[in-house]
């Protein structure tokens, strides 16, 4: 059986002097029932529940079905200042042969309502399948169709590929031209490596195990409060895999980071993001 447990709420200080958001996949799962939510909480206020004990989101189901503009401005409405919802941008627009041809679902996905999340628009992230290898020439007329802003607010993108032939110096160099992020997936199923190619910092942390009660053990947790905090400095960590040498040996400015626990034993998600965040503030 589960131990229940009231989590406190995150305090604003992982926002405001580090930068550093942390959060999980979703916020609509029944084993979170179990032992983040409280008893009898209703369903509708989950949302509204999980952005006060987490600091951010990543929206799956964007990935899979559009959703209207009153969702998001719903969303919205739930959520507190300083909350980031990140969206997974829709599969449809990374399955064509031809990433040139994806102009159309690029420009309905953004236009079709994510202003109406305003402040608490993070993230787009653009996923490939684990079938796609790396092509510059393709690679790169995709990334030229992402838009840059979105009724002028400055909108970020971060690419997460799935195939060991971008594991490479050359995919590094593409990314950082077009000054775009790319996902450290801490994944043994997935290319690997902590190469800062934009100017912020996405990491899904795929090795929550339900035998632990926050899903990574208390050491682990360390390890992943320091690298946060190291990548939020302007600064890199020096036990992560990379490709290639970082761009400078001086310090960037600070960056924002985002660190979702995905996959894994999800139930544990919640709490391990929790337990980062505690690390965090202290």
């Amino acid at each position: 059986m589960a131990v229940k447990r009231t989590p406190k709420p995150a305090t604003e200080s992982v926002l405001r002097s580090t930068h550093v958001r942390v959060g999980a996949g979703g916020w609509s799962f029944t084993p979170w029932r179990n032992n983040f939510y409280p008893a009898g909480l209703p369903q509708k206020q989950e949302l509204e529940y999980a952005s006060r004990h987490l600091t951010a989101i990543e929206v799956n189901s964007t990935f899979y079905a559009a959703q209207k503009p009153a969702t998001y401005a719903n969303w919205r409405k739930q959520t507190p200042d300083g909350f980031l919802f990140s969206l997974k941008a829709p599969r449809y627009a990374t399955a064509s042969k031809d990433l040139a041809k994806s102009a159309k679902t690029i420009s309905g996905f953004i236009s079709g309502g994510l202003a109406e999340l305003g402040d608490r628009l993070g993230p787009i992230s653009w996923q490939l399948m684990p079938t796609r290898r790396f092509e510059h020439d393709n690679l790169d007329a995709f990334l030229q169709l992402l838009p840059r802003q979105l009724d002028g607010r400055p909108l970020r993108h971060v690419l997460e590929v799935r195939h060991e032939s971008f594991r490479c110096a050359e995919f590094v160099t593409l990314m950082r031209n077009h000054h775009i992020a790319t996902v450290f997936t801490d994944s043994a199923d997935y290319p690997s490596f902590a190469d800062i190619t934009g100017d912020f910092v996405y990491a899904r942390l795929m090795g929550t195990q339900d035998s632990l009660p926050h899903g990574y053990d208390d050491r682990a947790l360390a390890a992943w409060a320091t690298r946060a905090k190291l990548w939020a400095s302007g600064r890199e960590p020096v036990d992560l895999p990379r490709v290639c040498a970082p761009v400078s040996a001086q310090p960037s400015p600070a960056r924002d980071v985002f660190i979702y626990f995905i996959s894994g034993a999800k139930e544990r998600n919640p709490l391990a993001a929790m337990a980062l965040i505690e690390r965090l503030n202290a």
